[in-house]
């Protein structure tokens, strides 16, 4: 799992059948420019993202953040869709959104600074995951006492660690690396799965995405429950948009279109990467 943000690990923090043209892409979108002072290409979907990042992105289109480019690109009259890779580490939205490389981050948390945030197309939680038919069954919060003293996986400095260690359970939790190059390291969530299969550790608290995805690529019969009843500690659920420059506000307004039109869509591909989604009334969403 890479630094993603420091919000969940998406890594975040990321969709589209091929609408016509939308009027305020056409309008907006000049020869070589977007809108006056919009370095927006009007011909490619130039995209930002990290190479070696599932279920997110990859360098073989096989993330869901890939196909969701693909949809956004039929969706706004562009002919193909062009990456700039670049490991989700320190210095991502430096080297690539900002340096002009490219023109949107198809996943980013909402809120933060360094881009500006359309409209949020997803919604997702932290997780627990384990074993289905043991000790854990009906937990539901980091607060119930069953966790107590039981080896829980966790990566370091996600919200998560903070309700952790409210309830006392970091002194037997295993801490995983926030920062890795998944490029030659495997993802931090892959690692937690395994190392529960084998024993290490009792279950794992990983980012929804990851978790629901890499507990199918399992195999194994495991539970995946959405964190949404934390009652003190860090929020865990959190709304996923796309990111693009502060200067793109023509940009902006057509990619909100695209996610508005294409709702039930952008949730299928969602689902088919077993993501778990949960509605503005942390309700599940399943089709």
């Amino acid at each position: 799992m890479t630094a993603r943000f420091a919000a969940p690990q998406l890594g975040m923090l990321a969709m589209l059948s091929a609408f016509a043209v939308l009027p305020s892409s056409a309008s907006a979108q000049g020869a070589g420019l977007g809108a006056a002072g919009e370095l927006v290409d009007p011909d490619i979907l130039r995209v930002c993202a990290d190479p070696s990042n599932m279920p997110f992105s990859d360098e073989s289109g096989t993330g869901f953040e890939n196909k969701l480019a693909e949809m956004v690109a039929a969706k706004t009259g562009r002919k193909s869709v062009a990456y700039t890779w670049y490991p989700m580490v320190m210095g991502f939205v430096r080297n690539t959104l900002r340096a002009n490389r490219c023109d949107v981050i198809i996943g980013y948390p909402q809120g933060d600074e360094l881009v500006q945030n359309t409209n949020a197309y997803y919604r997702s939680s932290y997780v627990l995951v384990y074993r289905k038919g043991s000790e854990f069954d009906g937990v539901e919060t980091i607060e119930d006492p069953r966790l107590t003293g039981k080896r829980i996986g966790v990566v370091e400095s996600t919200p998560p660690t903070a309700n952790m260690a409210a309830n006392k359970l970091l002194r037997t939790a295993k801490i995983y690396p926030l920062s890795v190059d998944t490029r030659v390291t495997p993802s931090m969530a892959e690692v937690m799965i395994k190392d529960m299969l084998a024993g290490t550790i009792d279950a794992a608290i990983i980012w929804g995405p990851m978790a629901g995805y890499y507990a199918r690529e399992s195999g194994a019969d495991l539970v995946v429950v959405p964190l949404i009843k934390e009652q003190t500690g860090s929020r865990m659920s959190y709304r996923i948009t796309m990111g693009v420059r502060p200067s793109d506000q023509e940009w902006k307004r057509t990619l909100n279109q695209v996610i508005k039109d294409s709702q039930a869509e952008i949730n299928g591909i969602l689902l088919g990467y077993n993501v778990p989604l949960i509605d503005e009334h942390d309700q599940p969403i399943t089709h």
